[in-house]
């Protein structure tokens, strides 16, 4: 690349042909012209700091969003995963209902539902989550922390 002073607001620059092809393409790609492709990878090259583009600074902090992400579609996998065995172990294991008895058992459906939501609730207030409970109480390893509230370590559904 070579530079050549043509007026004092101005500049002459000569490129590869390479990097003038790539520029072209940019350029009519983006719908610019080649001058402000050009003013903007200098404003990006003048923005270094300590050797680094500016937008550099938020890599960390992406990366650390990027982490969070991959927790929950962690936790998201496990809950579908975990919904979809208990559906199918449920399905396989109870038998249908006689139509005479459908009204009744819908009813103590809803009762046992709303019980099943208080005590969820309950169990939402704590500080402490499922996943948790299980890692403790399933893990081989003996010297995990309790939970942080132990008066309440358990949910009990009733039935």
């Amino acid at each position: 690349m070579r530079f050549e002073k043509k007026h004092s607001d101005g500049l002459h620059v000569f490129l590869e042909r390479e990097y003038v092809r790539r520029l072209d393409q940019f350029a009519t790609t983006r719908g610019v012209s080649k001058a402000e492709v050009i003013a903007a990878a200098l404003s990006s090259y003048f923005s270094l700091d300590d050797g680094r583009p500016k937008e550099w600074a938020s890599a960390p902090r992406l990366d650390k969003v990027l982490s969070q992400l991959e927790q929950l579609e962690r936790g998201q996998t496990l809950l579908i995963e975990t919904l979809a065995f208990f559906i199918r172990d449920y399905l396989a294991g109870t038998a249908p209902i006689l139509e005479p008895h459908q009204e009744a058992a819908r009813t103590r459906g809803r009762v046992r539902f709303g019980q099943f939501i208080e005590q969820l609730a309950l169990y939402l207030q704590r500080d402490s989550s499922f996943v948790q409970e299980l890692e403790q109480e399933f893990a081989p390893d003996a010297s995990r922390v309790p939970p942080k509230d132990t008066r309440t370590a358990s949910i009990r559904l009733q039935r």
